[in-house]
């Protein structure tokens, strides 16, 4: 499982600063989140930087996310 960290404004939006998700890959994390929280924005989520391991990742669409 990935712990994903929310920002104060995607907060607003899913009401938690965090989740838990099972995806294996960027693109599914961003599924898996939309369909919990249908308020983000897609778009936004496409376009967003991901941290993984302290690493920043700019254009993380096809990376995968270790177990």
């Amino acid at each position: 499982m990935a712990l994903v960290v929310f920002s104060s404004e995607q907060q607003r939006l899913t009401g938690e600063a965090s989740a838990e998700v099972s995806a294996r890959n960027y693109r599914d994390l961003v599924a898996e989140l939309l369909a919990r929280y249908p308020r983000l924005d897609a778009d936004e989520m496409a376009r967003m930087a991901l941290v993984l391991d302290g690493v920043i990742i700019h254009d993380p669409l096809l990376e995968e996310i270790p177990a």
